[in-house]
């Protein structure tokens, strides 16, 4: 497919996103202002990130491209599980061994994403509204049971699921459609509100459980045994809204190097919690104010920026792509 810079913009956005998310998150149980700006980011960042995965996702149901696939996504599973689990192991974290069917940290992105596409083989054959719709109720439904957990990340794959499918059924066309400026300013008006909303509500008194947003815990664990699918629904039309006003917004333009960068996110999504947990670990960073934030989002821009540069993606493609060269 021929790129539309759209698409690499939106990933570098998300990418960002994503660290700076998991480099705040130590501090939202502290303070009102990061727990409110943790949950804004967690409502959309992977539902959007997982939809244009989905979006890419073509040709699938052919043998080939199942191996392939295999080949992408579980090989660098295994390797960075171990990686990880080493990691945590000489940081001395209690729970360093988990086993390899319970994904460390961030790489249940890499055994969802495989199972996606396998349930795409079914679900791309059903009728788009109705495909969608029996995902949703069934990443409702699976907040009643604790039987998916983390294992495999069964309980995350289902849930943000429907987003996947959703964007697997997204044209071009739905894109273009939906930049216009009348959306760009309702998602503005929107994005501001709920921001609004969950700062001066939600978060008074710093109550806001993010494992809601999570997808990976039970609505009984969340004190929610009967209200939980209702929540989830919320989530789910909150985090829908919040990404057409991401389409609506993010730039269709080529801005150069900072365009490339949305081709390399894989990597410094794989990458970045070799950095990140250790500052967690040894709390080398604070929170205290704005000051810090500036520090945060900085660090985040630079972590950003050099594992997606040429260097760390040569020293790393073996790793990730099992090939030496581009």
């Amino acid at each position: 497919m021929n790129r539309m810079p759209f698409f690499d913009n939106a990933r570098l956005i998300l990418i960002f996103l994503v660290v700076f998310g998991h480099m705040i998150q130590p501090f939202a149980v502290d303070s009102q202002l990061i727990n409110s700006v943790y949950a804004f980011i967690y409502i959309f960042h992977m539902p959007m990130f997982i939809m244009l995965a989905g979006f890419f996702a073509k040709g699938i149901g052919q043998p080939k491209y199942i191996l392939n696939l295999a080949k992408k996504l579980l090989i660098p599973y295994l390797i960075f599980q171990g990686l990880y689990t080493v990691l945590y192991y000489l940081m001395g974290q209690e729970d360093w061994y988990s086993g390899v069917t319970h994904p460390q940290w961030a790489m249940w992105f890499l055994i969802s994403l495989f199972s996606w596409h396998i349930l795409l083989v079914l679900f791309k054959k059903i009728p788009t509204i109705l495909s969608v719709g029996i995902a949703v109720f069934i990443g409702i439904a699976v907040g009643y049971t604790d039987l998916f957990g983390y294992g495999l990340s069964m309980s995350r794959t289902l849930v943000f699921f429907p987003f996947f499918l959703a964007g697997y059924f997204m044209t071009k066309e739905h894109v273009k459609a939906i930049k216009t400026s009348g959306l760009k300013i309702a998602g503005l008006v929107f994005m501001a509100a709920l921001f609004t909303f969950i700062y001066l509500y939600i978060n008074v008194d710093v109550t806001l459980d993010t494992d809601w947003l999570s997808g990976a815990v039970a609505y009984r664990k969340l004190e929610a045994e009967i209200s939980g699918g209702l929540m989830r629904l919320v989530i789910y039309i909150l985090a829908a809204l919040l990404i057409v006003s991401m389409i609506a917004l993010i730039p269709s333009g080529d801005f150069g190097w900072l365009t490339k960068i949305g081709e390399k996110t894989l990597y410094v999504y794989l990458l970045h919690g070799f950095i990140i947990q250790p500052l967690r670990v040894y709390e080398v960073l604070s929170y205290n104010g704005w000051l810090d934030i500036f520090i945060f989002l900085l660090l985040t821009s630079v972590i950003v920026i050099v594992f997606s540069s040429r260097t760390a993606v040569n020293l790393t493609r073996p790793l990730i792509e099992l090939k030496w060269k581009e």
